[in-house]
């Protein structure tokens, strides 16, 4: 293999817009630590969570380490599992996300404090421990989102989750909100009752946003058209959108009249380039449409082969 081998998978499109995508993904995810769980000191599901317990332990005993260091050797904890279990690929983004996250907290807090922020009397930016919850699930919960769509995630618990995900057959929600409460749980040690639980409704919270932001990404319109011009959607599907439709012989209820379905999975935009389509061309056509959250099998071999004609 020689220096050009090596160095190709550098001059791609996608390696640089995955990391921007993962760059700006963990700077939402710092600003979120910084802004919203250290000052209102919640413990959710998380390695910063545990980070933050692991600090106030470490000070009890006159040893003050920082948050933003804790996190960073526990998210390197776990690099190695992630290599071997989930492969190469999830490994490298995960090995950036979490040397960056320390990085970035620090950064943060030089150039934009959280104290700042933070009114006279009040312990907390948001003033309200229940409305930093909701502020920092709302962030992480779309910045681990998108990580997980591409692949890569922001370390520790969420490697768990991508593990339980991948081989126990758990939605992504689910996974992140079982890995999740056992961290809240090690906040027994230093807040009082009140705050775990909190930490726990925050992490089942966060695997639902999680969740319904990912079935959001991944939403696909189920289309079924009758047409006696089925011939030429059937063309514009497969020759324009690069998709895969299947037709079927339908007969009508009222009339017995023989027709021809056909029947697609598309995003959004691609469908509305259909009823555009259909639109223009003036023809006559009876639609329906439904989403469809999940999707497997050869989906994704459709927009690789539409790129590989185009090159």
């Amino acid at each position: 293999m020689n220096v050009g081998d090596l160095l190709r998978p550098f001059t791609t499109w996608k390696f640089w817009s995955d990391l921007i995508v993962m760059t700006l993904a963990m700077l939402f995810s710092a600003f979120a630590l910084n802004f919203f769980l250290i000052p209102g000191n919640l413990v959710l599901g998380s390695t910063a969570g545990l980070a933050m317990v692991l600090s106030d332990l470490g000070g009890v005993f006159g040893v003050t380490i920082k948050v933003s260091t804790l996190v960073l050797v526990l998210n390197a904890f776990l690099l190695l599992l992630a290599w071997v279990t989930l492969g190469k690929e999830f490994g490298a983004k995960t090995i950036y996300t979490s040397l960056i996250i320390g990085p970035l907290m620090d950064l943060l807090d030089k150039v934009l404090p959280a104290s700042k922020f933070i009114a006279e009397g009040s312990t907390s930016v948001m003033g309200d421990i229940w409305f930093d919850l909701l502020c920092f699930v709302g962030i992480i919960s779309v910045a681990q989102t998108i990580l997980f769509r591409i692949n890569a995630s922001s370390g520790g618990l969420d490697i768990i989750a991508k593990i339980l995900n991948k081989y126990a057959n758990i939605d992504i929600g689910e996974a992140v909100t079982v890995s999740g409460v056992v961290i809240c749980l090690t906040a027994f040690a230093v807040n009082p009752f009140r705050l775990v639980v909190i930490g726990i409704i925050g992490t089942w919270i966060n695997g639902l946003a999680v969740d319904h932001f990912t079935a959001m990404l991944n939403r696909r319109k189920r289309i079924c058209i009758i047409s006696d011009d089925y011939e030429m959607i059937r063309s514009y599907i497969i020759n324009d959108l690069r998709r895969g439709c299947t037709l079927y012989e339908v007969r009508g209820g009222f009339g017995g009249e023989t027709h021809t379905e056909i029947q697609s999975l598309l995003t959004k935009d691609e469908f509305a380039h259909v009823l555009n389509f259909i639109k223009v061309n003036k023809l006559h056509s009876f639609v329906t449409a439904g989403n469809v959250s999940e999707v497997y099998g050869l989906w994704n071999n459709a927009r690789k082969n539409k790129a590989e004609n185009i090159e």
